[in-house]
């Protein structure tokens, strides 16, 4: 996927923010209320006007003076570091083309848009930007930063992954600082396990975490048919899927993904499933506000 078909993504975003559920421990100026307050309102620094910000913290004489708009800022509002950790291995490729070329939405793009769309959002708070991406090929960084042309750097980053592989994220994790808000984008079929328990492990720490758990359309409703199915992440692995072994499939499938959102939420993780048809822009929006963290039914999960 381009960076250039994230435009309609982010115009329709613009105004969109995200706030901390709660207050987070930093000293940097930024969206975010913060634990460390000193004097009250006590002036720090400038910041260009951006769409969503309060009228009210705009500097009117230098609006006067040099015709631009800018916000003050205040020791009470912290940054809040956000970190994508994002999965690219084998298993994010899915579907695959058919037999004439023809292909849907696989998960990987989909959680390229995700993750594009929410840097966006956490930029277009203030709050510094960073990827951890895993393939086959390793692992690639882009450093949280703040400055302008950062989510076009995060997704230029995204379409040079080569998906492939294993691609374990858990080591991952204890690389990025513990309190920065952390989301990790996956169809949790790798180091599942593994990847909750450090989870739960910042949690506790009081770092946020939050899961979006991608799941392909066509994984829900396998086609119809006998034919046979081969594990993406292990290539020489196969077998053939009749009737009896579908219906075995999805009750299997539908237990594996009521369990992952229970366990992520018992950890005091945000969970939300994604299903490669929903719609981005409302799925972003959803996840910005909150409804990640929301307890309705046993998914939860976003469609179109």
């Amino acid at each position: 996927m381009s960076s250039r078909t994230y435009g309609p993504l982010l115009d329709a975003l613009r105004g969109v923010r995200w706030p901390a559920r709660r207050a987070v421990g930093a000293a940097l100026p930024g969206a975010h209320r913060s634990v460390q307050r000193g004097t009250s309102g006590e002036f720090t620094e400038y910041r260009l006007y951006r769409q969503g910000d309060d009228p009210r913290q705009l500097d009117w004489k230098l609006l006067a003076r040099s015709d631009r708009a800018f916000v003050r800022l205040t020791d009470d509002r912290a940054v809040l570091p956000t970190w994508f950790v994002v999965d690219a291995s084998a298993s994010m490729a899915y579907p695959e083309p058919d037999a004439d070329g023809n292909a849907s939405d696989t998960k990987w793009s989909v959680a390229c848009a995700l993750t594009v769309g929410l840097a966006a959002v956490a930029h277009a708070s203030s709050d510094p930007v960073g990827l951890l991406a895993v393939s086959r090929d390793g692992p690639a960084r882009l450093s949280a930063r703040t400055r302008r042309g950062t989510v076009g750097e995060l997704a230029r980053l995204l379409d040079q992954q080569t998906v492939g592989g294993a691609a374990p994220l858990t080591p991952l994790l204890t690389t990025i600082p513990a309190m920065a808000r952390v989301v990790i984008v996956s169809d949790l079929l790798g180091d599942a396990d593994a990847l909750l328990r450090a989870a739960a492990q910042r949690t506790v720490a009081g770092g946020i975490v939050e899961c979006i758990h991608v799941v392909a359309a066509a994984e829900l409703e396998l086609p119809s048919g006998a034919f046979r199915a081969r594990d993406p992440d292990t290539a020489a692995l196969e077998r053939p899927m009749d009737a009896r072994v579908r219906s075995e499939y999805r009750r299997r499938f539908d237990a594996f993904r009521a369990d992952v959102a229970q366990r992520w939420r018992a950890s005091g993780a945000g969970y939300v499933e994604v299903q490669t048809d929903a719609s981005i822009v409302r799925v972003v929006r959803q996840i910005a506000a909150g409804s990640s963290r929301d307890h309705h039914g046993a998914n939860s999960d976003v469609r179109a």
